[in-house]
């Protein structure tokens, strides 16, 4: 019956779509709403987003998705909402998929691996609705392997963390820093792809230098994507105590503790997803070397444009990596290093940085993204499992 249900309201939706164009005054999030289109194609196409659990605040992963979406809807005259769950479970992810929809939106944002679940549950209901998911992989949909397909009216975008990731290892140790850390988020494979490839980066730097028995980095995760008093603590005795001069913080709100640890001692951090530099200097100028970036608003803008051109059928059903498409252009490319802001110096510069980019293009230099086990280095990595 309730198949049944979403299916007929799926199909009132999209007889009726711009007749039922007003925003959502209950949902449980802050929300924005634009006016329709001044086209009969825009008019067709209303886009929500759905944060995973946190808010549109996170100065990371919810928030640049959400100010793509804003941005793109509000040059193309599309109304716009965004909801936020009332918890963070699936149930609660499925309703507010079900109350974009009941509210006229046909075009949904999902941002998190969080999101594979409420995407099975949801997208053969709606089958008239455009799912496109960030960061939900093959792994998240089909954990145990029983051979899940993609409905067609869904695309998910993946990442290759892994290759800036080790952009960012390879800058910190080739400008001097010989004690870094990692500071992830939850264990889950996107967390460990950048780990991992700072990892790698950083070995690779110190070996080509010869200082690799110089180097030490400290690895931890703090179990969940914010910061709190507990880590604080654990990232004053890194900083303080053991000599951390820079924390790679890959975990969305999370870098919070380790820049209030850092701006007790002078220390350094590295962003994580978008460049974080604004939000980190504010708790120190220059605190913050660079950050390890994926396009997501990229992603976003590109993937809804071309709904707008009515070409989603040659993306639906599919999952697509996301990592290097140039050799010669580093901005072009879905993974990178921030060219304005990253504290390029003598040991790195940013023609250094354009020739690593290459080489990793060409292939002559390569990076496992195999996230089982911590990779094999020369330089000393003390992993910590969680702080909690």
């Amino acid at each position: 019956m309730k198949k049944f249900l979403a299916l007929l309201l799926a199909l009132v939706m999209s007889l009726s779509l711009v007749a039922c164009g007003g925003g959502n005054d209950a949902t449980d999030g802050e929300s924005t709403d634009q006016e329709g289109g001044d086209t009969a194609e825009n008019a067709a196409y209303q886009v929500a987003m759905i944060t995973d659990y946190g808010d549109i605040t996170d100065q990371s992963f919810n928030q640049t998705t959400y100010e793509a979406c804003k941005e793109f809807c509000d040059a193309q005259g599309l109304q716009f909402e965004y909801y936020k769950p009332a918890g963070d479970s699936t149930a609660e992810r499925v309703a507010q998929v079900d109350a974009a929809v009941a509210d006229g939106y046909n075009v949904i944002v999902m941002p998190g691996y969080a999101f594979a679940e409420t995407i099975k549950q949801t997208a053969e209901l709606y089958p008239d609705v455009t799912f496109i998911a960030l960061d939900v992989a093959q792994g998240d949909l089909d954990p145990n392997g029983e051979g899940y397909t993609l409905p067609s009216n869904v695309y998910c975008a993946v990442y290759q963390e892994e290759l800036c990731g080790y952009m960012a290892g390879y800058a910190a140790v080739k400008l001097g820093y010989k004690h870094l850390g990692v500071l992830g988020g939850m264990a889950v494979p996107a967390v460990q792809r950048f780990g991992y490839g700072f990892v790698q980066g950083a070995d690779a730097a110190a070996v080509e230098m010869g200082i690799a028995d110089q180097v030490v980095m400290e690895y931890v995760y703090g179990n969940q994507f914010y910061g709190d008093a507990d880590i604080t603590a654990y990232m004053d005795n890194w900083f303080a105590n053991l000599g951390v001069e820079v924390v790679f913080a890959s975990g969305g709100g999370i870098y919070t503790s380790a820049a209030e640890a850092a701006a007790k001692v002078g220390g350094k951090l590295i962003g994580v997803d978008v460049d974080q530099s604004a939000n980190i200097d504010t708790y120190g100028e220059g605190m913050c070397v660079t950050s390890a970036m994926k396009g997501l608003a990229e992603t976003v803008k590109h993937m809804l444009s071309e709904v707008l051109a009515g070409n989603f059928a040659n993306y639906g059903g599919k999952i697509e990596t996301l990592g290097l498409v140039s050799g010669d252009d580093p901005t072009a490319n879905y993974v990178q290093l921030p060219m304005e802001t990253t504290q390029w110096g003598d040991g790195f510069t940013q023609d250094d940085y354009k020739a690593l980019v290459k080489a990793m293009f060409d292939g002559e230099v390569t990076v496992s993204n195999d996230t089982s086990a911590m990779p094999e280095t020369t330089i000393t990595v003390n992993f910590a499992g969680n702080i909690k």
